[in-house]
């Protein structure tokens, strides 16, 4: 039997990137005592850290033009606007505080100074940010005002009495020791639903705080989008020339033939693949100098370690074979049910990209500080009112039985064998990006097989070990979960590409995928856009 160690904390923050450090941070600034708990290091691990693009904001001051924004965040249909109005009306003032709390943002143009007029690469106003540069000033930050920090804890289960999270059970990495967190409420800030894609900054990112919610009834939303990853032909397993090919969006096929390719990810590139147009090359040859000069310039804070390694310089122009699109995220979050990141759960909270607001937002870093904030205003909230949070010692008994299992299991399977099986079926481009009924259906097929035969048995001989069972856990419930949003979503809209239904199907599908468990099994049901929303023709 493992040591038990008991720690009793007002707020437990789970996962260490710029939502969690800002929910931790904003949590003690209320005085309140606080726990942050990441799975690899504060600082330095997640998302956040892989983040070298920029930082997007709504400015008047800029010269930004608040309906003009608006309208860009919700004409797609299926966006919160409640949530949009909040990341454009607060993500100014994130920034400035971010700013504040020492995160460096470069000046990689002399005349243009910290940020980036609107329209170079992205419509928004940005300011640059440094690749690995935006972490290490949030752990300062959190340790100078008194946060308690813990490294390398692999957290499995949520603890729960009368319908409430109380807590969580975890263990160390260093030794087999059972943790049990008591917690008044509970922050996820576990990053996305991702698999271990190769080439992909999602890594570590395996949905361990969606799935520990989604085990205790969590409502969640958005396993039917996603976006695409595409890496240099030539290294497919490193990240080099990514920063490049984000600023630079010039793609051709093998005649020569330019791509459309707008705003971020969209799937023109993987239909010329699939469509037989391949190869398909970032074309830096059609490039102006100062094109050039600015994808070099963006380079050296965004991945210049890793295009180095591969001899990948973009003053040498060129045209780059890249590879075949693969899915790096299940894309699905928590369901919020108010503005303050309480989920359907009471007790539980999340933040950042564990949390879905529904297509509204500027990306990662401005919108994980916006939710963050509000995360620890709605938990402080929460706590105020609260009278008992006891844990009965049945329920620690049973979540350590879980979080154990395969270490205590004689024989069995080797996580790292089952992951690879799951990214084999999971990662083609023609599951989740190029999708059609027949071939989500065999890959769902394969994943069930996995959950039901596999993960019962999977085996571990050390903590390094249990951490890598969990996590393919975890990932198969994820896979699972992508799979029967995308087969139940019969359209095409957004990130969500069907083959076998390509129309947009207005008003049918104005409306949100909801997933949660019942009854030992997967719900799917639709949550309709609020009338007050729809487009005017639609609304009744």
């Amino acid at each position: 039997m493992a040591k038990e160690t008991v720690i009793e904390t007002d707020i437990l923050v789970l996962g260490g990137g710029v939502a969690g450090c800002t929910a931790a941070i904003k949590s003690k600034e209320q005085g309140l005592n606080v726990t942050l708990v990441d799975k690899a290091y504060v600082g330095k691990s997640g998302t956040t850290a892989a983040a070298g693009m920029r930082f997007s904001f709504f400015s008047e001051e800029h010269g930004d033009n608040y309906e003009q924004v608006y309208k860009m965040f919700t004409e797609s249909g299926v966006s919160d606007r409640n949530w949009v109005e909040i990341c454009i009306k607060e993500s100014w003032d994130a920034f400035k505080t971010l700013h504040s709390w020492g995160v460096p943002f470069p000046v990689e143009n002399e005349e243009e100074g910290i940020f980036v007029p609107k329209g170079i690469d992205s419509p928004f106003n940005a300011a640059r940010i440094i690749r690995r540069g935006v972490p290490p000033p949030l752990r300062e930050k959190a340790l100078e005002v008194g946060v308690n920090i813990m490294d390398r804890i692999t957290v499995t289960d949520l603890l729960m009495n009368n319908g409430r999270v109380v807590g969580a059970v975890g263990f160390p990495m260093e030794e087999l020791e059972t943790l049990v967190f008591k917690a008044k409420a509970t922050i996820l800030c576990t990053g996305s639903w991702s698999l271990r894609t190769v080439g992909a900054e999602t890594h570590n990112m395996t949905g361990d705080g969606h799935a520990m919610a989604y085990r205790v009834g969590a409502e969640l939303t958005g396993g039917d989008m996603h976006g695409s990853h595409h890496g240099n032909a030539a290294y497919p397993s490193w990240r080099g020339g990514r920063a490049a090919r984000a600023i630079y969006r010039r793609f051709i096929d093998a005649e020569g033939n330019v791509i459309p390719y707008g705003f971020e990810t969209g799937f023109e590139v993987d239909l010329a693949f699939h469509d037989g147009k391949g190869p398909i090359y970032h074309d830096l040859d059609a490039a102006t100098d100062e094109e050039i000069e600015r994808v070099w310039q963006r380079q050296q804070n965004s991945d210049g370690m890793e295009s180095a390694r591969i001899n990948f310089d973009p003053r040498n122009r060129g045209k780059h074979k890249i590879t075949g699109g693969q899915d790096c995220v299940v894309g699905a979050g928590l369901w919020p049910a108010d503005l303050y990141c309480a989920t359907t759960v009471t007790g539980l909270y999340a933040a950042g990209d564990t949390l879905s607001i529904r297509g509204a937002g500027f990306g990662g870093i401005p919108t994980g500080f916006i939710m963050g904030n509000r995360a620890s205003k709605g938990a402080a909230d929460y706590i105020a009112n609260l009278k008992d949070y006891m844990i009965d010692d049945a329920e620690i008994a049973r979540a350590t039985k879980s979080m154990l299992e395969p270490y205590e299991n004689k024989s069995g399977f080797d996580p790292r064998w089952i992951t690879q099986l799951l990214l084999n079926t999971m990662t083609p481009y023609y599951v989740l990006m190029i999708q059609r009924g027949d071939r989500l259906q065999a890959a769902l097929t394969m994943v069930e097989f996995f959950r039901d035969h596999f993960a019962p048995q999977l085996y571990a001989t050390d903590p390094h070990e249990l951490r890598l069972a969990h996590e393919v856990k975890n990932m198969i419930l994820g896979s699972e979960l992508a799979l029967r949003s995308c087969l139940f979503r019969e359209e095409s809209r957004g990130g969500h590409y069907r083959e076998d239904f390509p129309e947009t199907d207005n008003p049918g599908w104005l409306a949100w995928t909801k997933i949660k468990q019942e009854n030992g099994k997967m719900k799917l049901w639709k949550q309709p856009v609020p009338n007050e929303w729809l487009p005017e023709q639609y609304r009744k």
